[in-house]
C-alpha cells in the first residue's frame, strides 16, 4: 500500500461550517409586554385628547403617572429574561 504524499494527506474533504440557528433577542412574552405598554400610552394620550382641557383632572394627575409607568414598563419588557431553570407545569 502506497502512502499519499503529505500534501494530499492533509486535504481531506471538509464539512461546510454548521449554520447557527438565529436566536431572537426577545421572546413572545417580551413582545406582549411591549404591546401592552404601547396600548396604555396610546390610551392615555387618547383620553387626554378627548378631555380637551389643559387643566383637567386626567391631564394633570392621571396621565403623567400612567405615561411614566407605561414607559418604565416597556423598558422592563425589553430587559426581561425568563428564568432558565423554570419547569413547565404539567
Amino acid at each position: 500500500m502506497k502512502s499519499l504524499p503529505k500534501k494530499q494527506q492533509n486535504k481531506q474533504p471538509q464539512k461546510p461550517p454548521a449554520e447557527k440557528a438565529v436566536v431572537m433577542p426577545l421572546g413572545t412574552v417580551n413582545y406582549i409586554m411591549i404591546a401592552l405598554g404601547a396600548l396604555v400610552i396610546a390610551a392615555s394620550y387618547g383620553i387626554m385628547f378627548l378631555e380637551r382641557e389643559v387643566d383637567g383632572v386626567f391631564a394633570l394627575f392621571v396621565s403623567p403617572v400612567t405615561l411614566i409607568g407605561a414607559y418604565l414598563w416597556i423598558i422592563y419588557a425589553v430587559l426581561y429574561r425568563p428564568k432558565a431553570g423554570k419547569k413547565q407545569p404539567g
